[in-house]
């Protein structure tokens, strides 16, 4: 590993200290080197989240598609090069190149970036193409890092990791509901409107969520010890997070976002650490 490598780790490392507590204080339990990798492939997809949603740059949605479109492209001729003049790529590069991460995980979720530029109001089908995009692919990312190279158990568990991914997703949306519509003019959820969000309305979006968490739970059993106890404290966060949302009126939830608070979270990965073994 070159000095520029470590560079490049270290600065995946800063994105996700600085973006992310939740998904920061889950990725401390991975072992090494599955944390840095993780950390490399979370690094890249929030670089491009920030390219399209980031309200305090002054680009518009034409600049905002380029820079998108370079990020992708630059990723593509970092892997295929074995290098890159940005350390957030490179670091990815290094990382897609060991555990065989290609075009048909990465494409899908560079599209989903870009319908943000231009899809405001969501139906069923275009909602389930973007969740797979933005959350699913990544959840198989970090699956092929986590099983090392066995095909077979990669398989036996894609189908968790898909559902794990979904439910973090949506969960994000359930809690962004006005800041999406409000700042980024966005509606994710077909058919709900802030101005008559219901209890009702509520519970059935967290039911699909709940069960997304339920099946991606069968899974976690069956990782391998170095991964094990992350994924299950993010499930537990993001558990956590929706018995939050469902005790919460949905009147206070198109108001404010919803969080759980820090002490709490560093609970929910402590008790992790210590069950999930």
């Amino acid at each position: 590993m070159t000095s520029y490598d470590n560079a490049a780790r270290a600065s995946a490392a800063a994105v996700i200290e600085h973006y992310s507590t939740s998904f920061g204080w889950a990725t401390r339990l991975l072992h090494e080197p599955v944390r840095t990798h993780v950390r490399c492939i979370y690094a890249l997809v929030r670089v491009a989240d920030e390219l399209v949603d980031d309200d305090q740059q002054p680009w518009d949605a034409d600049r905002r598609s380029l820079l998108l479109d370079g990020l992708q492209d630059e990723t593509h001729r970092a892997i295929e090069a074995g290098g890159s003049a940005n350390l957030v790529v490179h670091a990815f590069a290094l990382t897609a190149a060991e555990h065989h991460i290609g075009a048909d995980l990465i494409d899908p979720f560079f599209d989903s970036m870009r319908a943000d530029l231009s899809v405001t109001v969501h139906d069923q089908q275009s909602l389930s193409g973007y969740v797979y995009g933005s959350a699913e692919v990544v959840g198989l990312m970090c699956l092929r890092v986590f099983v090392g190279g066995d095909h077979e158990a990669y398989h036996d568990l894609a189908p968790g990791a898909r559902r794990l991914g979904a439910a973090f997703q949506k969960v994000n949306f359930l809690r962004d509901l006005r800041a999406d519509q409000d700042l980024l003019g966005r509606t994710y959820f077909p058919g709900i409107d802030l101005g008559t969000f219901t209890d009702r309305e509520r519970d059935l979006l967290l039911d699909d969520i709940d069960a997304d968490l339920r099946t991606a739970a069968l899974a976690i059993s069956r990782l391998p010890p170095s991964s094990r106890r992350a994924v299950h404290a993010a499930h537990a966060l993001f558990a956590a997070l929706s018995a939050r949302l469902r005790a919460t009126p949905a009147a206070q939830i198109s108001r404010e976002r919803v969080r759980v608070p820090d002490l709490v979270k560093a609970q929910i990965v402590a008790r992790s650490a210590l069950v999930a073994r």
